[in-house]
């Protein structure tokens, strides 16, 4: 019996320190690239691949991120006096009636595994994708989570999106080893944390797209607290193989860190090009700026 992917998860607790002051008071993943935050796109792209149970682990501070999705009676009412009826569609758009959201507190900063593990009590005993919203992908459309949602369905097994990443930045990613096997769908034989240059058996890295079997919850539990006392999905990946096969995916699109400052203005400036009303606009003001 195939099991049909429903379920994603969001870890969404950390605390955006490289934003600061911006990310104080207001979560990183609430950062708009232009007039979406980053959170919605990572949500949206969920949808398309036809995941109906959003998983939101949290912490205190992320309030607003459970404001956003939840509907907004005053808001909705105010706009259908004014007869803004497309914005009040896109606001109603948010969350569509057939998608839920869930959301745990992550009681402690122990890593991203750890995040993973918080959600097991909503995922259940279904697989289910993992999310990192920091890594927006534009896929002209294709979907990467939908791309990845297609491999998993038919094959059952972990999908782990990678890109190829320059050879003197192994040591900022997650590394797979696929054997010299460089398809767009490939077995893993083995994954590292952040490899020296030197040591990376590849240059396929890790980004913020992952299909797992429920059976990792059981991994990431048997790992237990790794490097800097916090629990590494890396390690747990790494228990995975040594019993099922895992793929990874060079998947369709772009992708733009927007962890980084300098990734979240690239963003900002490809999708404000690509916006049916900014577009143009922003094409003449860069002109002016002698760049275009």
């Amino acid at each position: 019996m195939r099991n049909k992917l429903r379920k994603a998860v969001f870890p969404v607790a950390g605390l955006g320190t490289r934003f600061l002051p911006a990310t104080k008071a207001n979560p990183k993943e609430m950062l708009p690239i232009v007039d979406k935050p980053l959170i919605q796109y990572a949500v949206e792209e969920a949808i398309a691949a036809g995941i109906t149970q959003m998983v939101f682990v949290t912490s205190s501070s992320k309030r607003a991120i459970e404001d956003h999705f939840d509907k907004n009676y005053e808001l909705e009412t105010e706009l259908q006096r004014r007869g803004d009826h497309e914005l009040l569609k896109q606001v109603k758009r948010i969350v569509p009636s057939q998608v839920s959201c869930i959301y745990i507190r992550q009681p402690e900063a122990l890593g991203l595994g750890h995040a993973v593990l918080c959600a097991a009590p909503a995922v259940g005993d279904e697989p289910f994708a993992v999310i990192l919203a920091d890594d927006l992908i534009d896929d002209g459309g294709r979907g990467c989570l939908a791309q990845m949602a297609e491999i998993f369905n038919t094959r059952q097994q972990a999908v782990i999106g990678i890109e190829t990443v320059a050879p003197d930045m192994t040591d900022r990613y997650g590394i797979v080893d696929t054997a010299g096997d460089e398809s767009e769908l490939a077995g893993i034989r083995s994954i590292v944390e952040k490899p020296a240059p030197a040591q990376a058996p590849s240059r396929f890295g890790v980004v913020g797209r992952y299909i797992f079997p429920n059976s990792l919850f059981d991994c990431l539990r048997r790992v237990g607290a790794g490097a800097g006392g916090e629990v590494q999905l890396t390690d747990a990946i790494s228990l995975l193989l040594e019993k099922e096969q895992a793929y990874a995916y060079r998947f369709k699109g772009r992708r733009f860190d927007c962890g980084s400052k300098l990734g979240y203005i690239e963003a900002t400036l490809n999708y404000a090009l690509q916006h049916p009303e900014l577009g143009d606009p922003v094409r003449k003001l860069l002109a002016e700026y002698d760049v275009l």
